[in-house]
């Protein structure tokens, strides 16, 4: 097989492989109980969409993807969940039992491997390309057009709206789901 071909065949393997993670986290995430539980899934969504994002080179996305709503918005809903005092510490546990933590270990195997596949046969020299210099020194020198935010927000709205539209309607919907959640347990009292 070609290293075009094992390329192209592990980049759709890879793709496939992220959104099917995405998916059902994502329905992990709205069938648990224990909203601590959930908001985790929330996050494993969160990073399967940072690597789709990284699939789709679109590097600063995939980074602010984990450091903003992965990071800071999770941190925020936990500590919300926390403070609205949701359940009892026992049923805080969705995993119980070896096998959930077997099946984690044999998911986070696959991914490793997975890596370590597409990295075969790289080199540091073949990672930088030979004109990083060049192409640095041509950036610094031509102004550019629409100041910083342009080049970053230009593919954010047009090439990329989808998945940033779906983001946040995923985002909206955790928010309405741990209004709800409250809710319901205030209105119980």
């Amino acid at each position: 097989m070609q290293a075009n071909q094992f390329h192209s065949l592990a980049y759709s393997f890879s793709f496939y492989l992220f959104g099917l993670i995405a998916l059902a986290s994502a329905i992990a995430f709205v069938t648990r109980k224990s909203p601590v539980a959930a908001a985790m899934w929330l996050v494993n969504v969160m990073f399967a969409l940072a690597g789709l994002y990284l699939m789709l080179d679109a590097q600063f996305m995939a980074t602010m993807q984990v450091l903003v709503y992965t990071g800071a918005i999770m941190v925020v809903f936990l500590f919300v969940i926390m403070l609205l005092n949701l359940g009892h510490p026992s049923d805080l546990a969705d995993a119980r039992g070896k096998w959930p933590t077997i099946l984690a270990l044999f998911v986070g195997l696959a991914l490793l491997s997975e890596v370590m596949a597409l990295n075969r046969g790289n080199t540091i020299e073949r990672l930088v390309p030979p004109d990083l210099a060049a192409k640095a020194a041509a950036a610094a020198a031509a102004p550019i057009a629409g100041g910083i935010i342009g080049p970053v927000a230009a593919p954010l709205f047009k090439e990329y709206l989808l998945a940033f539209e779906l983001t946040s309607v995923l985002l909206l919907t955790a928010i309405v789901g741990a209004v709800v959640l409250g809710r319901r347990r205030t209105d119980a009292r």
